[in-house]
């Protein structure tokens, strides 16, 4: 059938179904056939992954091909424009399909209402995206953009509809929900929820693939937007990393002190003066969720000092040298460090210690976004996976070494020069 009219039916098949989920006894079904045959011809197809260099080249119009260059009648950012949009509308598609396939074949979490409605929104964006005409002109672009700025904002909750999924999991768990995992409780089994490997090598996937999607929209969109000093889209060439610290430092202080009506402070050393390419609104991710981690454990380790001035400080050194494989961050503090037998648990997104109440309160509002100041102190589960998987997305790292009884250091690499492609998940 033509895809078009495939989708446009596949939309009919999908209202229908979900109108039926209004009521809280009521849960999804398997994606109607019509949808599954369009997801299957995507899956076949190769994706294409992308690196910070390339991203920089093509928005730059160093990369235009010869079909864009050609039209000598438009202006040099409209053809960039019309050659990015159009590798969206292809290659969206198929990481969209690969994300709503994993999402129907994940075991358990696949049941969460969370889940499902995250499904829901995938699949709408993966019909709207397919539903696309080529883009042959700059109005066809500014058409696309409105649709893609849209489905953009559609999935701007989904981290945390998705921390949601995996609450919504323990509590089915420990309720007796699941009758597998309730028949091992029964034997006197303990669930170990850090040791699902199933659905912890899927909220990998998910969240690196994630990551790449808003990239690859965000650039586009960025780059459609007012030209900013020093920036390619949402790509910064002179990221300061000692301003992305203090701004994250300011961030994760302001999040302390609601905690805990004080917070200490932290002292950078090092490479002050350094720049290079980088997003930093990923750089400011992580380091907010490495300093209000450090925070935290210093004001609880250290519950007998409540004035800040006599605090440990949470140090931050930045280091690199021109012949440095690595640009690396370490964040130290001295907030008595992990055990040994529980680091493994700081990587998994089915693990917190948040407050279940603080986390009931949270994922319980409406519009709730991913990355703000408003988010709690105690994490909800994901900030140090998803923080790894923002420094592996263009090739980097994040370790943790701690020592306990004393603190933890959190090492971030960065590699300087961008030229790495992404993990595609898939």
């Amino acid at each position: 059938p033509q895809p078009n009219r495939a989708a446009r039916q596949a939309f009919f098949s999908l209202n229908r179904l979900y109108s039926m989920t209004n009521s809280s006894s009521s849960s999804l079904s398997e994606i109607p056939s019509d949808v599954q045959d369009l997801v299957e011809v995507f899956l076949s197809k190769n994706s294409t992954k992308i690196s910070l260099q390339t991203l920089m080249k093509t928005g730059r119009g160093e990369l235009l091909n010869r079909t864009y260059r050609d039209e000598s009648f438009m202006y040099s950012n409209e053809r960039v424009l019309m050659q990015v949009a159009n590798f969206i509308r292809h290659e969206m598609p198929i990481r969209l399909a690969h994300r709503i396939h994993d999402l129907d074949q994940v075991p358990m979490m696949r049941e969460m209402p969370s889940v499902q409605a995250v499904k829901s929104i995938y699949i709408n964006s993966f019909l709207e995206l397919i539903d696309q005409p080529v883009i042959r002109s700059p109005r066809d672009e500014e058409d696309f953009a409105k649709t893609l700025e849209s489905l953009y904002e559609n999935h701007s909750n989904v981290l945390i509809q998705m921390a949601q999924g995996a609450y919504e999991l323990r509590e089915a768990v420990r309720s007796g929900q699941l009758p597998d995992i309730s028949e091992t409780m029964e034997k006197g089994g303990d669930i170990d929820f850090d040791r699902m490997d199933e659905c912890h090598s899927f909220l990998d996937r998910f969240y690196m693939s994630r990551i790449g999607i808003r990239v690859l929209a965000g650039q586009y969109l960025s780059l459609r937007s007012i030209p900013r000093t020093d920036y390619i889209g949402m790509i910064c060439s002179c990221t300061s990393p000692y301003k992305v610290v203090q701004h994250a430092a300011r961030d994760a202080t302001l999040m302390c002190t609601r905690k805990y009506g004080y917070a200490p402070n932290v002292v950078i050393h090092g490479r002050l003066d350094l720049t290079f390419s980088y997003v930093p609104t990923h750089l400011h991710y992580i380091l907010l969720e490495l300093l209000k981690n450090a925070m935290r454990a210093t004001v609880e380790q250290h519950d007998e000092c409540k004035d800040s001035k006599i605090l440990p400080v949470v140090s931050v050194i930045i280091a690199d040298a021109p012949e440095n494989e690595d640009i690396v961050i370490k964040v130290a503090d001295e907030g008595g460090g992990i055990p040994r037998s529980q680091i493994d648990k700081i990587w998994s997104y089915l693990f917190t210690t948040a407050d279940k109440h603080i986390q009931e309160d949270f994922i319980g509002r409406e519009n709730s976004q991913d990355h703000t100041s408003e988010s709690p102190l105690a994490g909800l589960g994901y900030g140090l996976p998803i923080s790894r998987s923002y420094a592996r997305y263009f090739g980097g790292d994040l370790n943790i070494l701690s020592m306990e009884g004393f603190g933890t250091d959190a090492f971030v690499y960065l590699v300087r020069l961008g030229d790495s492609s992404e993990p595609c998940a898939v």
